[in-house]
């Protein structure tokens, strides 16, 4: 379906949602280039525990409901994959960068290019496929 045929309302909401994504994206640049320069390099932190588990809990949760909403053939799957991928890729972000300049760099690096990574790069190619398949199945 064109964008011409789709009722001026959907327009309409694409038009705006479009809009906030590109002010966001904009108003990004400036706020991480001052993070860039007026962040410390190094900073001690509490609770270092609570938030590496509690990210982890998020993943596992989101892992969770990419096999149960697969298993079950719930087309939220999609949704559920996109997140796990995204939580995946974060994660082996900030497991190298977070790591780096220590010896767990190595350890880090190889987990990240090894599982994370493909992993969240698998999901996402079983998203786009499920999607194309979405498109033509829809009448």
């Amino acid at each position: 379906m064109s964008d011409h045929e789709l009722p001026e309302r959907v327009r309409r909401e694409r038009r705006h949602t479009l809009e906030l994504l590109t002010v966001c994206a904009v108003g990004l640049v400036p706020w991480t280039i001052l993070l860039w320069f007026t962040l410390p390099s190094g900073y001690t932190v509490r609770q270092w525990r609570t938030a590496w588990v509690g990210f982890d809990i998020l993943l596992v949760l989101a892992m969770a409901a990419t096999a149960v909403l697969g298993w079950r053939r719930h087309r939220a799957v999609i949704v559920a994959a996109v997140a796990t991928g995204a939580l995946l890729a974060c994660d082996a972000w900030f497991d190298v960068s977070l790591a780096l300049g220590t010896p767990e760099v190595w350890w880090s690096a190889a987990l990240a290019v090894f599982v994370e990574l493909p992993l969240a790069g698998f999901l996402i190619h079983k998203v786009l496929k499920m999607l194309t398949l979405l498109h033509w199945s829809v009448p």
